[in-house]
């Protein structure tokens, strides 16, 4: 019951805290999210090189990530007319040369590590940015995590009642294909439910679009905690931290959003 009590209240904490960065302005985004994508790539980089601690090239990196959200946040939200990418190749540069004084035998494995973080977690946390001021909206993305916690809780209660075929269980054994379909649905009653009841706060989508927009949701969701669920079993980690009690690590809460974020993007710029 402890267990439980704790989950409960960090998990809580998590959602509120980004409730709060989307709907209190664009300074309270910026902070929350660079936070979360600089932890987000330490994780993932201890991840992928097996590494326990801190080191300097994941604090490197965590710099790289941190420089793509940020420029990219003042370019679509301040109108900075500095270009993101000329922010952000400095990072590149520094992440090559800092490599060549780097005494390890397998250096060209850490260079893929770090590239790896950058294009899994740093850019769709980035793509946030494009989603929030671009082709959408802040209110829409506030629809589309609410949309990945509405299909991650059907998922689990259909799952843990009927679940008997296996959805992907060479990565992990414990999802369904019953759990996939009950959180798809609803994903999509909350789509309806969004278009017809809340309109004027998420905006005068139709009622199609709204329901692909739920099922592009629950599906890269699902995908997207499939791929850090592989990333963590070659590493041979549960989690892929202990920050957040009950839960694991930042990357344990991001890893739907990163895909979803990449998905979502490609959505409101086709519509």
């Amino acid at each position: 019951m402890k267990k439980i009590a704790i989950r409960t209240a960090s998990g809580l904490v998590y959602v509120l805290l980004i409730i709060v960065a989307i709907v209190c302005g664009s300074t309270a985004f910026a902070c929350v999210f660079t936070a979360l994508t600089a932890i987000g790539v330490i994780e993932c980089h201890k991840l992928l090189t097996g590494g326990k601690y801190v080191t300097l090239t994941s604090l490197l990196d965590a710099v790289g990530g941190c420089l793509m959200f940020l420029s990219a946040f003042f370019f679509y939200n301040c109108e900075s007319a500095v270009s993101p990418l000329l922010v952000y190749l400095p990072y590149v540069l520094a992440r090559m040369v800092v490599q060549l004084y780097r005494h390890e035998s397998d250096g060209h494995r850490a260079l893929a590590a770090s590239a790896m973080t950058q294009v899994y977690v740093a850019l769709p946390m980035t793509l946030l940015n494009v989603l929030c001021y671009d082709v959408a909206t802040p209110e829409l993305l506030l629809a589309g995590l609410i949309f990945i916690w509405i299909n991650d809780t059907g998922a689990y209660c259909v799952g843990s009642m009927i679940g008997r075929h296996r959805l992907f269980e060479r990565i992990s054994p414990k999802k369904s294909w019953e759990g996939f379909f009950g959180g798809l649905v609803f994903a999509i009653i909350g789509g309806i439910i969004f278009s017809v009841y809340f309109a004027d706060y998420f905006g005068t989508l139709s009622l199609g679009v709204w329901t692909a927009y739920a099922v592009a949701v629950s599906v890269f969701s699902t995908w997207g905690d499939l791929v850090e669920s592989l990333i963590k079993r070659n590493a041979g980690v549960k989690d892929s931290s202990n920050i957040m009690p009950g839960h694991g690590g930042i990357l344990d809460r991001i890893d739907s959003l990163l895909l979803v974020a990449v998905a979502t993007t490609i959505f409101f710029y086709l519509i």
